[in-house]
């Protein structure tokens, strides 16, 4: 059986670029005891999948070049020879960007198509969403009257975190890279205040003015210039959850910025670090205080979705551009 399938051709330098992607013909295993065919439905294009594609050690290991794209990807299970799962099943899990892929069951997650809606489970009931309650609830602690500022706050992350967070009581100021994005947050999701980091003269100054009692948490999907401006309002004992560094991926060189730490001792600040996997065993806990929160209209999120398979490289690459507002989902149509 043939399929199609997305490698990495080459390893970037600086920001991706379609050319180190290559579309390819890959004829598929027979189906073995225990394994599935799956047809993908919807892939995840985050940002962290960056940092894989250099041949450096981290958190996860490197793709490999000529080699698939792996990621989070639902799927319709269209032949089983598994116990867990039969034809029409939908799953999710981390799988290769293949049209269609022979994996072992064991893995694979069943998706309940009842609670919402299939693409859901890769936003807000999803990684993303977890990402967010974890990093914000472990991490940032948050208490009514607080003041959090989040930023990448139209991304996929942000939006979550900003809306937990006013369900808390916070005063939230997200910061965004347009004036559309600053609208949305403020008009549909609730956010006290937004700042457009792109027109911004004085960001430092911008953050002081959306927070004048100063941040008692500061939720970090960027870092750079604008992670220097939030931390130079930062309170004493706030703490700062670290979940992303987008500005930074596509450094060449090693970034020069602001020597943060005496401001984080002398104000006994909390700055940690974190993966989502790190709270793998309360996942279950996570998705049951998002759905009912979904359910009870508290959350709200937004997708940007691209279609067809074939434009995964593209999606990826815009990620970095801000072309996205919530998640990034390609759809691939499945018969």
């Amino acid at each position: 059986m043939d399929t199609q399938q997305i490698v990495l051709a080459s390893r970037p330098t600086g920001t991706p670029t379609l050319d180190n992607f290559r579309l390819e013909n890959k004829v598929l295993p027979g189906l073995q005891d225990g394994e599935v065919l799956l047809r993908g439905m919807y892939y995840s294009v985050d940002p962290y999948m960056r940092g894989r594609m250099n041949d450096a050690e981290s958190y996860v290991p490197p793709f490999q070049i000529n080699q698939s794209i792996t990621g989070t990807v639902i799927g319709k299970v269209m032949m089983s020879k598994s116990t867990d799962f039969e034809a029409g099943d939908i799953v999710s899990g981390n799988l290769p960007w293949q049209v269609q892929t022979i994996v072992p069951a064991k893995g694979l997650s069943k998706i309940d198509e009842s609670n919402a809606p299939i693409s859901y489970h890769l936003d807000v009931l999803g990684m993303t969403g977890l990402t967010a309650y974890f990093g914000l609830m472990a991490i940032g602690k948050p208490k009514a009257g607080e003041t959090l500022v989040v930023s990448g706050a139209a991304g996929a992350v942000g939006l979550v975190v900003g809306q937990i967070a006013k369900i808390y009581g916070c005063h939230v100021v997200g910061i965004a890279g347009s004036d559309e994005k600053v609208k949305l947050l403020k008009e549909k999701y609730g956010f006290d205040d937004a700042i457009n980091y792109k027109t911004a003269t004085d960001i430092k100054a911008a953050v002081a003015k959306a927070c004048p009692k100063g941040v008692d948490i500061y939720f970090d999907n960027v870092g750079g210039e604008i992670s220097d401006a939030a931390i130079s309002n930062i309170n004493f004992h706030a703490r700062i959850p670290l979940c992303g560094q987008i500005s930074l991926y596509n450094s060449t060189d090693a970034p020069v910025g602001p020597r943060l730490q005496p401001m984080l001792l002398t104000r006994s600040v909390l700055m940690q670090g974190f993966i989502v996997s790190n709270f793998k065993d309360q996942f279950p806990e996570g998705i049951k205080q998002l759905s009912k929160w979904l359910t009870e209209g508290k959350l709200k999120f937004e997708q940007t979705t691209v279609h067809g398979f074939d434009q995964l490289p593209t999606a990826f690459i815009s990620l970095f551009k801000g072309a996205n507002i919530g998640k990034m989902i390609v759809e691939a149509a499945v018969s």
